[in-house]
């Protein structure tokens, strides 16, 4: 386990967090396909928060894609990072998110957070965030819509529909399984909202939620609970 210490020059309010964001948002690359689904490596991360004593534990954990067995993982606890406030919740986060990820021993491939990239109000949320910073290919999927609207897809697994922000489609309501309510996907960095869902349906063989997002989850709060047993 790594222990994560702040960086010194991270931002200490809002409004230097939304100066980071308007500048690393504009590196976001959209255009490129990303890996294909179920081929190479795919890396699932997540934190949990002891509020109580001001720490986040986060998780790494590296799949198989084709089999989704784990192949490597890595935690790392430290200090929150920025107070809570809406749409920057980012940025208590990141540094032990990294860490987590710089402990891997082999390289993540595609990065699946638990959130959103850019179904996010300034189009910016997590999973853009640690693909900019990271370089990697990055997903969000999250469990609820945000402030968005969508309508509900049809009923079998695989049916989609528009994640909107007004007429723009920042994301897609993504049935994972039958008559189930939907997770929400978005493009993070270096992947097309078509292959984000493809990966989504493919991490999702018999759960509503991603085996990336489950076992990362599971990862996360034992780290969280080893810390701080006696």
């Amino acid at each position: 386990m790594t222990t994560v210490r702040i960086p010194e020059d991270w931002p200490a309010t809002e409004e230097q967090a939304r100066a980071v964001q308007d500048a690393l948002r504009a590196r976001v690359i959209l255009g490129e396909p990303g890996p294909p689904p179920g081929q190479g490596h795919v890396t699932g991360v997540d934190v949990a928060y002891d509020d109580a004593r001001d720490v986040v534990a986060a998780a790494a954990v590296v799949l198989d894609a084709s089999s989704l067995d784990v192949v490597a993982e890595a935690t790392a606890v430290g200090r929150v990072s920025f107070p809570y406030v809406p749409g920057l919740l980012a940025f208590r986060e990141i540094p032990t998110v990294l860490a987590a990820l710089e402990a891997l021993p082999r390289p993540p491939g595609l990065v699946v957070c638990d959130g959103y990239g850019l179904a996010h109000p300034r189009r910016f949320g997590l999973a853009s965030h640690l693909g900019v910073l990271t370089g990697l290919p990055t997903i969000g999927i999250a469990k609820n819509p945000f402030t968005f609207s969508y309508d509900d897809p049809d009923t079998p697994r695989g049916s989609t529909s528009a994640l909107l922000a007004g007429s723009e489609e920042v994301g897609r309501a993504l049935r994972t399984r039958d008559g189930v309510k939907p997770v929400f996907v978005s493009v993070g960095h270096r992947v097309t909202l078509d292959q984000a869902c493809a990966h989504t349906l493919a991490l999702t063989p018999a759960y509503r939620i991603p085996e990336t997002t489950r076992r990362a989850d599971a990862l996360c709060r034992e780290a969280l609970r080893r810390t701080y047993s006696a």
